[in-house]
């Protein structure tokens, strides 16, 4: 680690639309999945009925926020039209805001076209992979819509991002980028950012298990973070078995997570991230 770390204070509540959600102890925040090729075939939700359903059991299991995305990010994957994946979230989005109005929705998308329809529809939060690299009219849309955002870094695209990533130093370089990108986001008057260093998105398990170490010196940057590693390559390539069997090694590290200062947890097993969360507060 070549760079100096000045703790900056992490906020402590997030505010969207007239809604507070306190930050003072780690939040689960749930995937639901409205596509059919989710890395992990348990998350794909594909039917409004389905999604609603999904979101009540995660909501009733201690999830505050629920994760929507309407188009698959795993590794190789190809993105569906702008008006494609519009249509698969709205719906749903419009749904659940109705049926549960206490309930924090997240997009995850990055496109700032679906970002907007996604807030104007009911959302509160935007969770962008590309942390506005994609899409260059997302942060100025962001800012004008005055709702929180989470900012991911990625090397390379979904399609690209496992074809032999590189870094002189993963930790270094992932945290200068993230530090630019809170900058960035100030300056337009976006003052709610999360950060994710983007577990699996452009990383070797080498890349992850580096970052995963050194995950609380993110904290220095003044914003709360998000972990996002469930079921995913670092658990079950490590392991020898495969996403479907993966959720004790998720939850073992969610478990590191929180020891190192992850503010949110976003998972596909709700229930199994709260015991943890709890275990960890007890401990």
């Amino acid at each position: 680690m070549a760079f100096k770390i000045n703790h900056l204070p992490v906020a402590s509540t997030l505010q969207s639309r007239g809604k507070v959600l306190s930050l003072t102890k780690p939040v689960v925040m749930g995937i639901l999945n409205l596509t059919p090729d989710s890395f992990f075939s348990g998350s794909r939700t594909t039917s409004l009925d389905a999604a609603l359903r999904t979101g009540e059991q995660m909501l009733a299991a201690g999830a505050q926020v629920l994760d929507l995305g309407a188009a698959s990010t795993r590794p190789g994957s190809q993105q569906p039209s702008a008006p494609e994946e519009t249509d698969r979230l709205i719906p749903v989005v419009e749904a659940l805001a109705k049926a549960f109005p206490d309930a924090w929705l997240s997009i995850d998308t990055f496109r700032a076209t679906v970002a907007e329809a996604a807030i104007l529809a009911g959302a509160h939060l935007i969770n962008d992979i590309s942390a506005g690299e994609m899409d260059a009219a997302m942060l100025d849309t962001v800012a004008r819509l005055k709702v929180p955002y989470i900012a991911m870094h990625m090397q390379g695209t979904p399609a690209t991002m496992q074809q032999q990533p590189a870094y002189e130093d993963v930790v270094s370089e992932v945290f200068q980028f993230l530090k630019e990108k809170v900058m960035q986001c100030q300056r337009l008057g976006i003052y709610d950012v999360l950060l994710d260093p983007g577990f699996g998105f452009g990383k070797t398990l080498k890349h992850n298990f580096s970052l995963m170490n050194h995950f609380a010196n993110f904290r220095a940057l003044g914003c709360p973070l998000v972990c996002g590693i469930s079921r995913k390559g670092m658990v079950w390539k490590s392991l020898g078995i495969t996403p479907e069997t993966a959720l004790n090694g998720t939850t073992a590290l969610h478990m590191a997570a929180l020891q190192q200062g992850a503010t949110i947890l976003r998972v596909h097993d709700v229930k199994e991230a709260m015991e943890a969360v709890r275990l960890y507060e007890a401990f």
